[in-house]
């Protein structure tokens, strides 16, 4: 199996982190021989680095802007011309490579982009036009959620017997996450009690809806921005940057609140982890995060400030119940990263029979 490893270079956010947890439980099934390429003129030998023990390393320096001019045109070239022959390719982040004789499996973590793409990076200009070629190339599709796979189908007319979920995990360490040391507080800047916000930048995430709720609700502790791209710093809103994931956990546990006002999301993976640590979330009501909090956290309609004030300070109010969290972990500690390959092999081995 041939696995798209170019998530995996650089500052790991929502995809990279996925190919990360997914590599590691691969490499760890002995019936799985896994591979990885990764598409890029800079840095393609830290791939060898960054695999888990077992895997290994396929590539050649090419340009993955050409590459992608090249696959919306026609399939060519093909993968096997840089990473050798395999059963099954796998594109982890929307695009699936080219192939002669492997089947294809592509990973379509949301289809935001469709509704806004004049948001899109002038790189990912053509990705719209990718993502539909790349989902009627392969043999079977991925989505982490029922919801993305119910826009897939729609939006890009794929038959819904063709798209398997395979939703994401959560790293056990979650569970045991404990709040930042003095140490790590005074080296990014965190006050005594914060809400939290984690993910990237980006008109997506709704922050201008968050930063207007925070900034006209009374007594909110301050807002922390975890993630990269985010610049404020004031009193009342402070940017951490990114995070290494110890730091991360430490951060998130410690929040006195996790908040995501996303316009869209195809997952979500903060709502859980923050579950998985005893903080309460609070989030926007899109279908992905209703169907992933699974009733465990407070929902509101997107863009409504008022709603979204109450809903943090009613958060804040007094510490749950301890049934209440032994629920919200028992839920958060149903999605594993064992559970997403183990779907995930299956949907290789559907492929290859697809395939023929």
């Amino acid at each position: 199996m041939l696995l798209d490893g170019t998530p995996l270079l650089g500052n790991r956010t929502g995809v990279g982190r996925y190919t990360a947890a997914l590599a590691e439980e691969l490499a760890s099934m002995s019936e799985v021989d896994t591979r990885a390429v990764a598409f890029t003129l800079r840095g393609w030998r830290k791939l060898r680095k960054v695999l888990p023990h077992g895997s290994r390393a396929r590539g050649m320096p090419v340009s993955a802007r050409l590459l992608r001019r090249c696959w919306l045109r026609a399939p060519f070239p093909p993968v096997e011309l840089f990473a050798g022959f395999a059963d099954v390719v796998h594109g982890t982040n929307f695009v699936l490579p080219a192939a002669m004789r492997a089947a294809g499996v592509l990973t379509i973590h949301d289809l935001a982009f469709l509704d806004a793409p004049e948001e899109l990076p002038p790189s990912d200009e053509t990705l719209p036009q990718l993502v539909a070629r790349s989902a009627e190339r392969a043999a079977v599709v991925l989505t982490p959620t029922r919801a993305v796979a119910d826009v897939v189908a729609d939006r890009l007319s794929i038959e819904p017997d063709k798209i398997r979920v395979t939703p994401l995990g959560v790293d056990p360490a979650w569970f045991t996450a404990r709040p930042p040391s003095e140490g790590l507080r005074r080296r990014v800047g965190l006050p005594a009690r914060y809400l939290l916000f984690v993910g990237a930048a980006g008109p997506r995430k709704s922050l201008s809806w968050l930063l207007k709720a925070h900034e006209v609700t009374p007594d909110l502790p301050p807002l922390v921005l975890a993630g990269p791209g985010h610049h404020q710093h004031d009193e009342r809103v402070r940017s951490v940057g990114y995070l290494s994931d110890v730091d991360l956990r430490s951060v998130v546990a410690g929040a006195a609140a996790l908040v995501l006002p996303s316009r869209d999301e195809g997952f979500g993976l903060p709502v859980l982890e923050a579950l998985a640590c005893d903080v309460p979330v609070v989030c926007s009501d899109v279908p992905a995060l209703r169907e992933v909090s699974g009733g465990h956290a407070a929902l509101v309609p997107h863009g409504d400030v008022d709603a979204l004030g109450s809903a943090l300070t009613a958060a804040l109010a007094e510490p749950p119940a301890s049934a209440t969290l032994v629920t919200r972990r028992a839920h958060a500690a149903g999605f594993t990263w064992r559970n997403t390959a183990e779907l995930t092999v299956d949907a290789y081995r559907e492929a290859i029979a697809r395939r023929g």
